[in-house]
């Protein structure tokens, strides 16, 4: 019988944050027939496998949240607790996924695979994050549901991973449970650094402060890794299934297949992980959490790395509109100009 959820043991005091605003700087400027109408400011790093700083702006070693960007470290950190899975479902494990038929498919599938159903799961309800996948999932006369939302993938590799270990399923959101003691350990691993704070995320996994700096850390590490290693299985499945990570339309799945070996994910308040694969790590936090800010620099920061133009090329940031017509668009500021 599974012990009631009040019989773990209580969570440590999470870590005092950081007291002062970090120093950002502008990083993106929206431009209106010629005039600078909004500024974004942020911070961003590059590293280079070897540790060393291609490029940086702003306060990139102060903790922040990473939000759904740590996605690929937990599911490595399930992979270690014993997670078996096709590329597929792994990718889904990782995503922050638009809520299609086959997002949603995905996690009942790994549901069923470990005798689970949507019961087990702890995440918040929610409705689709994809615009198209709102509508139509709103038009057959659905409501918010915990599959629908859309971290139900990496929620249902979390009970499946309790099933396999046998540790309880009920509680496996609680940051004593051995699960998220294994995600946050495995997370301090990959990125170098211990965690500054911990909170809760949306869907209410424990959620860990950590550095853009070392968040970059983790991403290289990951698009580097051999694929035989869980750092390496995570990454290939990804890149593999760029639409299970996020879905059809979304700038993360377009980038990953533009770039043959490149490793993308977001994050909820302006945040962009990219992992190349000669172990560079890119590191982007909107400061605003502005979401149309984040990939405008990030394209921006890998043509300094001299990642493929042509490729990014393809890959154009909405235009500013006046009248239903491009009167503006969205640049990187002065960091670049040079």
């Amino acid at each position: 019988m599974t012990p009631p959820k009040d019989t773990m043991p209580a969570p440590e005091a999470p870590a005092t944050p950081q007291a002062t605003t970090p120093h950002h700087v502008p990083l993106v400027e929206v431009t209106r027939d010629g005039l600078v109408e909004s500024i974004h400011y942020g911070s961003l790093i590059a590293l280079h496998k070897d540790g060393s700083t291609a490029v940086e702006a702003g306060a990139p070693d102060a903790p922040m949240y990473p939000r759904s960007s740590l996605k690929p470290l937990q599911a490595v950190a399930l992979l270690k607790a014993g997670l078996g899975l096709p590329q597929n479902l792994l990718a889904l494990t990782a995503a922050s996924h638009s809520g299609a038929q086959m997002h949603r498919d995905g996690a009942t599938e790994i549901l069923k695979l470990h005798g689970l159903s949507e019961a087990a799961l702890g995440n918040s309800t929610d409705l689709p994050y994809g615009v198209k996948e709102r509508e139509e999932w709103l038009r057959t006369g659905n409501g918010p549901t915990q599959i629908a939302q859309n971290c139900s993938g990496k929620h249902a590799s979390m009970t499946a991973v309790c099933v396999i270990n046998g540790w309880p399923v009920e509680g496996y959101l609680h940051p004593e449970h051995p699960l998220q003691v294994l995600v946050r350990d495995t997370i301090t691993e990959l990125t170098g650094e211990e965690a500054a704070a911990v909170s809760t995320d949306g869907c209410g996994t424990p959620l860990f402060a950590h550095s853009l700096h070392g968040m970059a850390r983790a991403y290289g590490r990951l698009a580097a890794a051999g694929e035989s290693t869980d750092e390496g299985k995570v990454a290939h499945a990804m890149r593999r299934y760029p639409e299970m990570v996020a879905g059809e339309g979304r700038d993360v799945t377009a980038l990953m297949r533009a770039v043959p070996g490149l490793l993308a994910k977001d994050g909820f308040e302006g945040l962009q992980l990219v992992g190349l694969p000669d172990g560079t790590g890119v590191a982007v936090k909107i400061s605003d959490g502005g979401d149309r800010a984040r990939m405008p620099i990030t394209l921006e920061v890998l043509r300094s790395l001299d990642v493929d133009g042509g490729s990014l090329d393809t890959l154009q940031s909405p235009p500013v509109l006046g009248g239903g017509l491009p009167v503006g668009e969205l640049r990187a500021a002065q960091i670049f100009s040079n």
